[in-house]
């Protein structure tokens, strides 16, 4: 059941608001509803801009239908209590108060799950939380199934508030932006080690391994690790005429932009790039001194089928080392699971 509604415009009081998230009470125990959060592609994060993607999961454990209303504008539907450890809470972005603050229609769709179905949608922290500051953090959500409370301008009526508070909490670490290594390039570490990541001299058929197990992992520092993120740029015409065009200042922001766009799955003719494997089988490697290809069967998990597609990554060796340059995918249809 999705159907689309539209509030009467409302007047959101923020400050109720922030003070009944505190005393709200976790309905997972008692309706069998459960509400999770993880990191949609855990790495590690820094103090500028770059986004701080959460996975929201609710899940419908209860023997009947469980329903809930799901803001266009999320904000109006969920949010992240982020505190330090010693449990300072972190203020509410400015974006975000702007959001409620103004009167507005709220549009939203009900979503209805059965017995065992769970729901899933991706939220940029920074949205919500103004993190000026490099440290540990925990992060705890909640989710309000009828919207949030609210008081209409003029009234002073207000809607009852039974949110779902988050069964897990996460510990988020923001560092600050590292200084740049020898060639201008900023340092990355290893989210699992800590330590500097570096390219390596791998073999052109082991930098394609590497970067899709990267991806297969969400390791978004190494799947970028070998990746000619200017070469993929100047495939494209008309931004290879920006590129050109551009100071090194603005090529360097157009490197952090399609970073973050392919993280985002936001950049339509790289989309099968950005795909995960469920497996994968290098089948042929060709390479010379200074270029090669790698064709690559690799496997996607579609439910209850297994779509098949055949890379073929194209590979340039610069300053004695393999980088990912270009890629063509042909898609080979499906097989049943096995």
């Amino acid at each position: 059941m999705n159907r689309k509604h539209a509030l009467a415009p409302i007047m959101l009081v923020f400050g109720v608001i922030s003070s009944l998230f505190l005393g709200a009470h976790n309905l997972s125990a008692d309706t069998g509803v459960e509400f999770n959060i993880r990191f949609y592609d855990r790495r590690i994060y820094y103090l500028e801009d770059d986004p701080i993607l959460i996975q929201v999961t609710v899940t419908n454990n209860s023997p009947t239908p469980f329903r809930f209303k799901l803001a266009d504008e999320r904000a109006f539907s969920v949010d992240f209590d982020v505190r330090t450890n010693s449990n300072r809470a972190m203020p509410s972005a400015d974006l975000l108060v702007r959001k409620r603050t103004r009167s507005q229609q709220v549009y939203f769709r009900e979503v209805s799950l059965e017995t065992g179905e769970s729901f899933s949608f991706v939220e940029d922290l920074r949205d919500y939380t103004a993190l000026t500051q490099s440290g540990a953090y925990v992060v705890q959500a909640r989710i309000y199934p009828e919207l949030y409370e609210a008081i209409e301008a003029g009234t002073g009526r207000s809607q009852a508030v039974s949110p779902l508070v988050s069964n897990n909490r996460l510990t988020l670490s923001i560092r600050p932006r590292p200084l740049p290594g020898p060639d201008g390039i900023p340092v990355e570490l290893d989210v699992d080690t800590n330590a500097v990541l570096v390219r390596e001299r791998l073999s052109p058929d082991e930098v394609v391994a590497y970067t899709l197990t990267a991806r297969q992992r969400g390791q978004w520092e190494k799947f970028f690790l070998y990746l000619d993120l200017e070469a993929m740029i100047t495939r494209d015409g008309a931004r290879s005429r920006e590129w050109r065009a551009e100071s090194e200042e603005g090529r360097q922001r157009m490197l952090d932009r399609y970073r973050q766009d392919l993280q985002g799955n936001r950049v339509a003719s790289d989309s099968y790039i950005v795909l995960v494997p469920r497996r994968f089988d290098i089948e042929r490697t060709v390479y010379n001194s200074q270029s090669g290809t790698v064709t690559a069967m690799q496997y996607f998990d579609m439910g209850t089928y297994t779509e098949k597609k055949q890379y073929v990554w194209y590979l340039e060796k610069k300053d004695d080392i393999w980088v990912i340059v270009d890629y063509l995918v042909t898609n080979l249809g499906t097989e049943e699971k096995r």
